[in-house]
């Protein structure tokens, strides 16, 4: 009889002993940052594109940036980096000299409202800097800062907010244009009709 009664308690606790429903704990997953505070990719043809990339930690304007080429159809691949004073804002290419060879606008915001360029082109297998001028003394009269570059049939342009000289009250848009020849660049102002 005790056996009975053992076997019928033991019994009774696996029958009494329910299985409760597993519950799943959502899986946390890890976002992680980006490690490229800026990323563009450029298509110049089927098999021949470019990627450029900014990199750095810490204070956002300083670090480096680098243009990678991959040319598929010739398994070529090349780079070039430098080093940036200024959070890369945009990145774009054209051959504004129209020699075949493109080149790569790299816009940086160097101050607070202050944009400048670097330009490289690829030529030859490797990469050129191309050195973009700086505004002269007669073009700063009056800058406020504020740069947008522009491109207009296919020509580039540079417009900002100035002073009026004649009256610092009111404020002027100077727009200048910008051509390439022989890897040098020239500037002229252009005037509101």
């Amino acid at each position: 009889m005790q056996h009975l009664m053992l076997m019928t308690g033991v019994l009774f606790c696996f029958a009494c002993t329910e299985e409760k429903p597993q519950t799943l704990q959502p899986e946390v997953v890890k976002v992680q940052k980006n490690p490229f505070p800026f990323y563009r990719s450029i298509e110049i043809k089927p098999g021949l594109s470019f990627e450029i990339l900014s990199w750095g930690k810490g204070v956002d304007s300083i670090g480096g940036y680098q243009i990678l080429m991959s040319d598929s159809t010739r398994n070529n691949y090349r780079s070039e980096s430098a080093e940036r004073n200024g959070i890369m804002t945009d990145a774009w290419n054209m051959d504004l000299d129209n020699d075949g060879n493109p080149e790569f606008y790299i816009q940086l915001l160097s101050k607070k409202n202050v944009s400048d360029l670097n330009v490289y082109e690829y030529a030859g297998g490797s990469f050129n800097k191309i050195s973009f001028p700086s505004l002269t003394s007669n073009q700063k009269k009056g800058y406020q800062g504020n740069d947008k570059f522009f491109i207009k049939n296919g020509d580039l342009f540079r417009s900002f907010p100035a002073k009026d000289e004649q009256d610092s009250t009111k404020t002027i848009t100077k727009t200048y244009q910008y051509r390439l020849s022989g890897n040098s660049f020239s500037t002229t102002e252009v005037k509101p009709e």
